[in-house]
């Protein structure tokens, strides 16, 4: 025999959209329980009905809702390589912290990633240590473009001038205590196109 409480059904999909979009794993049927009110049986009927009525989908993390699965749809999932130095040139380091959903209206075209900001080279950018920042890779940047440099095997965060007089390129902190750093030449591994604060100290805020 079917369940008849709609109320009791729409609490469960609502707290499992609301574990969900936190970044929680599925809640399981004694927290379901626990938190809707009812009890562990009637949370194991209710989610029978809904999977049989496609209100509910079984997924890899457990359950998830038609609305969620609508969500995942226009999500990307990009990686967190590591850290980068908003400081001098340090040695490339690249592996892989985990990984970030992100809308793909947020990120744009093209293929990118994440690196953890270190160092505080960059506030007047609004970059500080900790943040996150969205990097598309390419190779080639424009004047005042912030930009992943590598030279000489040692990588860096930087706003990038090329320097034509002098033949040189400059890799600019925003940062009024810190001078620039000078190169010969310098490849770029991506181009900075977006920050997302520092969840600790700011919230989940994107930002550009």
């Amino acid at each position: 025999m079917r369940t008849k409480n709609k109320e009791i059904k729409n609490s469960i999909k609502t707290y499992i959209e609301q574990v969900g979009s936190s970044g929680g794993n599925c809640p399981s049927y004694k927290d379901i329980s626990s938190t809707v009110g009812t009890s562990k049986s009637n949370v194991f009927r209710y989610i029978a009905e809904m999977l049989n009525d496609s209100e509910l989908v079984r997924s890899a993390y457990g359950y998830i809702t038609d609305k969620m699965d609508r969500a995942a749809s226009s999500m990307q999932t990009v990686p967190v390589l590591g850290s980068i130095p908003c400081g001098p040139l340090e040695e490339e380091t690249e592996c892989v912290e985990g990984y970030y959903n992100l809308p793909t209206s947020f990120i744009g075209r093209g293929e990118h990633y994440l690196l953890r900001a270190s160092g505080d080279s960059m506030t007047n950018a609004g970059i500080d240590n900790g943040d996150l920042v969205l990097i598309r890779k390419q190779n080639e940047a424009e004047n005042g473009d912030i930009v992943v440099a590598l030279a000489d095997g040692l990588s860096t965060l930087k706003r990038l001038y090329r320097d034509d007089e002098r033949k040189c390129v400059v890799l600019h902190p925003e940062n009024d205590y810190m001078e620039d750093i000078i190169v010969k030449d310098c490849y770029i591994q991506g181009v900075a196109v977006k920050i997302i604060k520092d969840v600790k100290k700011e919230g989940n805020h994107y930002g550009i």
